[in-house]
């Protein structure tokens, strides 16, 4: 399986995901070393806090020593290559900075990125990562330091050569390896037309043009069923605080993992697909910035995490990126309330309820959704053929209706 998306490093890289498969030594190997890396995690959270309590800097330079440290005080740690280990401390400093950033920028708490904590052995998925001094390729097989090879399932061929790479585990037991290689551009012909999106629950993206609109697919409902039965059968196989899980509940747990795991896979195949297609019909594209965490607080929590709005905005900023596509931005303020054909603003806002909007000004009458596409349009500067009586000299606090 290959599933290549934008790197959380920049997006000037990319990764590409293979399907690995491991012999019963290779295993035992990477689970020992992941051990190690876990452990050295689990020293960075109690220096952190250590260091919180006596008010003093723990960075990733004094880490990095106590590393030292702790290979030489601990000969089976030291027993492990220190590429991941190494790597583990850039993780935990990445994660620690986010957090004290979201805590000086004053958020609000549910908002925040939690500081680092505790991994525990039996809750925690395997995850390690190496630099290029910490793997090669050759024959087809990754060798990792340490002495570890894996047969990489090769789906296609790497674009380039990889500068880093991820080994891990998920939730059903398949391990996978994740490439980091420069993003590719290729570029697609110019026909010179342009796409509103907005986004929504009742349809994940409502566009100017009603071929490309992507309804909600509802996987997650189609599969509630299933997996309550699943659920239901790790409630009563429920192992007691201190004991170890029966072969039933692991077995449960295995298939509920599977239809998470498929429910997942129809989502981001979903994604994939319609972002391909606006982009090869479409050279500009205005979409919604639209952040729906907000929605997880409201009645609609379950129907909009089904939607998976985020994740469908994210593949198709990567693929027009990808396809170099002109893609902007528009802040969502007030589109719901602004005409996409005038440019008037309705004094109160519509009801969710309200699905029809009405222009006072000019008449105009359209759905609501399609108006908010074609507001996005207007905003972006990427008025279609017919629309008239807009001034983009005025702000948008301006428009009044």
């Amino acid at each position: 399986m290959t599933t290549p998306e934008e790197d959380e490093e920049g997006s000037g890289h990319a990764r590409h995901t293979y399907r690995l498969r491991m012999s019963s030594t290779a295993l035992a190997t990477l689970l020992v070393e992941w051990d190690r890396c876990r452990w050295v995690w689990n020293q960075c959270v109690a220096e952190s806090r250590a260091a919180h309590k006596a008010k003093q800097e723990c960075g990733p330079a004094k880490l990095d020593k106590m590393l030292t440290g702790w290979r030489a005080g601990h000969e089976w740690l030291r027993e492990g290559t220190s590429v991941p280990q190494q790597q583990i401390i850039r993780d935990f400093a990445r994660s620690r900075a986010k957090a004290l950033k979201d805590i000086k920028a004053r958020l609000p708490i549910k908002q925040r990125a939690g500081m680092p904590r505790f991994k525990k052995k039996d809750l925690a998925a395997p995850t390690l990562n190496y630099t290029r001094r910490g793997f090669r390729l050759k024959n087809g097989r990754l060798h990792l330091a340490g002495g570890i090879t894996l047969t990489v399932v090769w789906s296609r061929d790497l674009p380039a050569d990889p500068s880093s790479v991820r080994v891990y585990r998920d939730s059903i037991g398949h391990w996978y390896a994740s490439f980091v290689v420069p993003a590719e551009t290729r570029p697609l012909p110019e026909n010179g037309q342009a796409i509103g999106i907005d986004w929504g629950v009742k349809e994940t993206a409502t566009t100017t043009s009603d071929g490309h609109d992507l309804p909600h697919h509802q996987y997650g409902r189609k599969a509630a069923d299933r997996l309550a039965r699943y659920q239901r059968k790790m409630a009563r196989r429920k192992p007691k605080r201190g004991q170890a899980a029966s072969k039933g509940y692991r077995k449960a747990k295995r298939q509920a993992a599977k239809v998470y795991k498929k429910i997942a896979r129809q989502r981001q195949d979903t994604a994939r697909k319609w972002a391909k297609r606006v982009t090869a019909d479409f050279d500009q594209i205005a979409v919604e910035d639209f952040r729906p965490k907000f929605l997880a607080k409201s009645t609609m929590a379950r129907k909009a995490a089904d939607a998976v709005i985020s994740a469908t905005k994210r593949e198709l900023i990567n693929m027009a990126r990808k396809h170099g596509r002109d893609l902007r931005l528009v802040h969502p303020a007030h589109t719901t309330m602004d005409c996409g054909h005038c440019g008037a603003r309705t004094k109160h806002a519509l009801p969710l309820s309200e699905r029809t909007y009405a222009c006072t000004a000019c008449g105009a009458i359209s759905p609501r959704d399609k108006n908010s596409a074609c507001v996005m349009l207007v905003r972006a500067g990427l008025i279609p053929a017919g629309v008239d009586r807009v001034r983009l000299d005025r702000s948008l606090n301006d428009r009044a209706a």
